[in-house]
């Protein structure tokens, strides 16, 4: 058979499946875990209330939450997901030689990562607005910055930490000392063997951390901020149609809480769009009208497949990070647009 009228039929099998193309003619990768029928999702596993891996082998946390909402909407499984544990410098390594298919490991959203000269990714909408901060114990008596001149701070090795770190310090003339470590793991257990006299990493990290320590109170996290630190999840760069899927499915999570959609209502909520044509916008919103599920190449009601599986953004926050988790961050920039946080999500039309 000649070579191109093959391609042309395997081309055709693919669309069927749901594998999109790139502008080259090369496969999306949300068309091979259509496919698979399962989600290689890389997380991190080790900081409580974002990635942990619990003693009885399952994860937890708010960007596990959301590797169980793209594979709803992916391939209509929550529990179709495979997670990969990685360190800080493993994870894009990992994702441009296709061992996961995307990241949700509280990863900064910069222009170095995004752009194509950079690490060649495409970041998805932010999930958790943070900043990074220090941690010291409450008998060192650093409460400032000033405090940390010819000190040594523990410090995570490859990371924008290290960089935000060294700007933060340097224009103010503070001279300290690095020590680097290659995961969270090991910059904790640094400064808790007093290796170091403070801590940095993101400020929910080191909320996280202390909530492990012996004796939580005894740890005090300074109130500089060093730097602005949006996380967002991830995919290789250049594949738009994974990248749009997944932009699309973190702004359900937020449009399905603006609309008061839970876990819990949603199909109720659904049966009523379904009987009445005047309730346009939820309708469309969860797939009844519009197919606009099908221009992502996903279910037209992914939404749907989506809320049933982990809630909206708000009931995935509050279950790991509200006041009653075992990691309890204020939601600050992450409450919705409308009460005076910065998650908002474009209209589905």
């Amino acid at each position: 058979m000649h070579f191109r009228t093959l391609s042309g039929l395997l081309a055709g099998v693919l669309m069927l499946q749901g594998c999109a193309t790139l502008g080259e003619g090369g496969a999306s990768r949300l068309g091979l875990i259509q496919q698979r029928k399962s989600l290689r999702c890389g997380v991190s596993g080790k900081i409580p209330g974002f990635s942990f891996l619990r003693p009885n082998g399952s994860y937890s946390g708010l960007d596990v939450d959301l590797c169980k909402a793209f594979a709803a909407a992916f391939v209509g499984d929550a529990t179709a997901v495979e997670y990969r544990p990685l360190t800080a410098p493993e994870r894009f390594t990992a994702l441009r030689t296709g061992e996961i298919d995307l990241l949700s490991r509280n990863t900064t959203f910069n222009l170095s990562r995004d752009a194509a000269g950079g690490n060649g990714v495409s970041f998805a909408p932010v999930v958790f607005h943070d900043g990074q901060g220090l941690i010291v114990k409450k008998t060192s008596g650093i409460r400032q910055l000033t405090d940390l001149r010819n000190q040594s701070i523990c410090v995570g090795s490859g990371t924008t930490t290290e960089q935000n770190l060294n700007d933060a310090l340097e224009a103010q003339g503070i001279a300290y000392t690095p020590i680097k470590y290659q995961d969270l793991n090991q910059v904790v257990a640094g400064y808790l063997q007093d290796r170091c006299s403070a801590m940095t990493s993101d400020r929910s990290q080191l909320a996280a951390a202390r909530s492990g320590f012996a004796n939580p109170q005894e740890h005090v996290i300074l109130n500089a901020v060093l730097s602005k630190e949006p996380l967002a999840p991830l995919s290789v760069g250049g594949d738009q149609r994974l990248g749009d899927a997944m932009r699309w499915v973190v702004y359900a999570l937020i449009t399905a809480e603006e609309l008061g959609l839970t876990q819990a209502n949603v199909q109720e909520r659904l049966a009523k769009a379904q009987n009445n044509p005047q309730m346009t916008q939820l309708r469309r919103f969860l797939g009844v009208d519009g197919e606009l599920g099908t221009k992502l190449g996903l279910a037209p009601d992914f939404v749907v497949r989506v809320i049933e599986a982990t809630g909206n953004y708000g009931e995935i926050y509050n279950r790991h990070l509200g006041p009653d988790s075992a990691v309890p961050i204020p939601r600050g920039l992450n409450q919705l647009h409308r009460d005076g946080g910065a998650m908002t999500a474009p209209p589905f039309q």
